[in-house]
């Protein structure tokens, strides 16, 4: 994969008014534009549609999770908006995977989220998660897998970890990746975006450091050469 094509854009604003001028600032400096909860909850699928019509593969992070009946409905109408990728919970349990799976369809990959970015270990322990995030994110990783999902969602810090569990085959989607020097947030597992691709994710989801960078499509260009293996490319090819 090229640099370009490992990234993934986040649309995280509150309308598709406020999301197209990013949207279209970054789509041809990116492999996929993700609509996320805060989109979708103000605009439903016209959002995933209006960001598909920019060229660019749609990462729908609905985050499902539910009973596997709900889920299976949930995943089919989002199969219908025009997502390529759409999440679930690890953690509602492989029959709500596999319901995911089936509602979804062969066109669309279901990826399932292992332990959230802003979870430390003691965040975990107060959920009933016990042990450290890596023992937790691997745990939940093989059991998606097992039930169907076509990748993965999970920190940089665990990318090395959960490819050795699950082997080449899933997709690793990594969020929480931060340039060097870049505020975390509220992110408390992250890493630059050269350690996530050298540990072994397919695709980087960035939000806020293009969001809020003065010119989101050079950011992008420049996160895109600093990958391992990127090589450059002229503005806006």
């Amino acid at each position: 994969m090229s640099g370009r094509e490992r990234l993934c854009a986040a649309l995280d604003f509150g309308s598709w008014s406020a999301a197209e001028p990013f949207a279209r600032a970054v789509a041809p400096e990116v492999g996929m534009l993700k609509v996320g909860l805060e989109l979708f909850a103000a605009e439903g699928p016209p959002a995933v549609r209006a960001a598909a019509a920019l060229g660019r593969p749609v990462f729908l992070d609905l985050k499902l999770h539910d009973i596997p009946n709900t889920v299976e409905g949930a995943a089919r109408s989002a199969a219908r908006s025009g997502a390529a990728l759409l999440t679930v919970h690890a953690g509602g349990g492989a029959d709500m995977i596999a319901a995911a799976v089936r509602g979804a369809g062969p066109g669309v990959r279901v990826l399932a989220v292992t332990v959230l970015t802003s979870l430390d270990a003691a965040a975990l322990d107060a959920v009933g998660l016990a042990g450290p995030p890596e023992a937790a994110v691997v745990r939940l990783a093989k059991l998606a897998v097992g039930a169907g999902a076509g990748g993965l969602v999970c920190s940089p810090l665990e990318v090395a970890a959960v490819r050795a569990a699950v082997g080449p085959g899933p997709l690793l989607v990594v969020p929480g990746v931060r340039p060097a020097g870049a505020a975390r947030g509220d992110q408390s597992r992250v890493a630059t975006p050269e350690a996530a691709v050298r540990a072994g994710a397919d695709v980087l989801v960035v939000g806020r450091p293009l969001r809020d960078a003065p010119d989101p499509a050079a950011a992008a260009r420049a996160l895109a050469a600093a990958l391992p293996g990127a090589t450059a490319r002229p503005s806006g090819g």
